[in-house]
């Protein structure tokens, strides 16, 4: 590990330190305002305790920028700025051991057109990244689920761009513009706590990118930090349950900046699916609440076999001419996802949600077109599991990723008919245990383990399991 990691990684454990012990106990007067007897003023003490309160416990970490903040949320204008840091460190496995540092840091602007004095039900957002750092997972462990959230090329770049608009006196809502499909479908809010990709986003969604040594096809998958044009359409029937749809630019735009908004008939459309359905979430309702969602995406764009692109690719690397695979116009896949609170602290009002939670997902996709064809992923999430740590959540999560059969069928036949010393791809799998501190309001600290079984799924080498550490922390501003 590089000096500069070890020195970051100290620094954020003395500020951890110091932060979790204020705001876990009640404050301490500084020994400047003591009276030479060691006895503490009373209201010296008061006012010490009560503005380390405010700061440790206010939304944002510079305030309410002299109220300027409210005064602009009162007129319709919200911003946020939030900042992820993170430390991986490949302990053992994987490609190769070692650290680097990745930061991310979201920049957001939302106006709400009736609260500035325009019209009702319209909402204007706006997003940026800034994304800064070196590439972890393909340089040090060599995984397809990627194990840090933030793990992404350096960029400064367009997020989001979108006007939203709900229709007076309906349950229905229509969204137009530069968009990232995660925002909106097969999302689970109990797999935000893991710092894995694939909680996050389910790596099977991802099977729309050509795959590497493969002819190109120019398709992909909108998701953050990239986005696409592209429209959703939104219905909530009852408080319920919902469905919604939406349709994208068959390529993501993944330049530096972001900006080079394009719809191209050749790249195809991405289109996407969902129901769901909410379990106890009105006021009145006593029991647990839950959600489970189902859903689908189609893309338009030609995707080529993999078993006979498999066969080509080997028989290109030993020598033998590779024939053209077959192309089909095409490719979807399937999901469904629960997430249900298992066990709940406090009974009625509970701002921090403590209790034991749990979400479950499934996908699926055809194996004649896709990397992977089967991904099944859940895990536990407790919030409050320790006395006076309300905010706090412990999880545990795991992740099994299936290589498609046709590949493997591929690379059986080489073997048989080559006798080449080549692998069999079959799956990945990770498993991650992590515990997300809520230093303050603003602030959170985020230890991660996570080993990784079969990294790349040995698709083209067998790369031993791998044991990542990382740690994160997240600012508001």
């Amino acid at each position: 590990m590089k000096k500069s990691h070890l020195r970051k990684l100290g620094l954020l454990g003395v500020l951890a330190a110091i932060c979790l012990h204020s705001y876990g106990a009640e404050p301490t007067t500084s020994d400047a305002a003591k009276l030479p007897s060691g006895e503490v003023p009373p209201v010296a003490a008061e006012e010490s305790q009560s503005k380390l309160m405010r700061f440790m416990t206010r939304d944002y970490l510079l305030g309410d920028w002299g109220s300027l903040r409210s005064r602009l949320s009162t007129n319709g204008v919200d911003f946020e700025f939030f900042y992820i840091g993170s430390v991986p460190s490949n302990l053992s496995g994987g490609l190769k051991r070692g650290s680097v540092y990745e930061g991310l840091l979201a920049m957001t602007l939302d106006v709400d057109t009736e609260k500035l004095g325009l019209y009702e039900g319209g909402h204007f957002h706006a997003g940026g990244l800034y994304l800064q750092g070196h590439r972890f997972s393909p340089n040090y462990v060599g995984d397809l689920n990627q194990v840090n959230l933030v793990d992404f090329p350096n960029a400064f770049r367009l997020w989001e761009l979108y006007y939203e608009h709900k229709f007076c006196n309906t349950n229905v809502s229509f969204k137009l513009g530069e968009l990232s499909v995660d925002q909106d479908f097969i999302v689970a809010d109990y797999s935000k706590t893991f710092v894995n990709q694939t909680f996050f986003y389910p790596t099977l969604a991802f099977d729309i990118f050509d795959v590497k040594g493969f002819p190109s096809q120019s398709h992909g998958l909108p998701s953050t930090p990239y986005t696409a044009p592209g429209a959703r359409l939104r219905w909530d029937p009852t408080p319920m349950n919902y469905v919604q749809a939406a349709v994208y630019g068959g390529n993501p735009d993944t330049t530096y900046s972001g900006t080079q908004f394009r719809w191209n008939e050749d790249e195809g459309v991405l289109a996407y699916f969902e129901t769901g359905f909410r379990l106890n979430q009105q006021k009145e309702d006593t029991g647990l609440p839950g959600t489970y969602k189902a859903g689908g995406y189609y893309h338009t764009g030609k995707f080529v076999d993999v078993n006979q692109a498999t066969a080509g690719a080997i028989n290109s690397a030993i020598g033998l001419p590779a024939a053209a695979p077959h192309v089909y116009s095409g490719n979807y896949g399937f999901y469904l996802l629960a997430e249900q609170q298992l066990y709940r602290e406090v009974k009625g009002e509970d701002p921090a949600k403590q209790g034991l939670g749990a979400f479950f997902r499934v996908t699926a996709a055809p194996k004649d077109r896709n990397l992977t064809d089967l991904g099944i992923d859940g895990g536990f999430v407790y919030k409050g599991l320790i006395p006076t740590r309300d905010y706090d959540s412990f999880g545990v999560a795991v992740s099994y990723l299936r290589i498609s059969d046709d590949i493997r069928q591929a690379q059986r036949n080489a073997i048989a008919a080559f006798g080449l010393p080549i692998p069999v791809a079959d799956y990945e799998a990770v498993v991650e245990v992590t515990y997300k501190a809520q230093v303050t309001a603003w602030w959170t600290l985020q230890p991660s383990v996570q080993r990784v079984w079969h990294p790349g799924g040995h698709l083209t080498s067998a790369i031993p399991d791998a044991t990542v550490f990382i740690l994160q922390t997240t600012l508001r501003f």
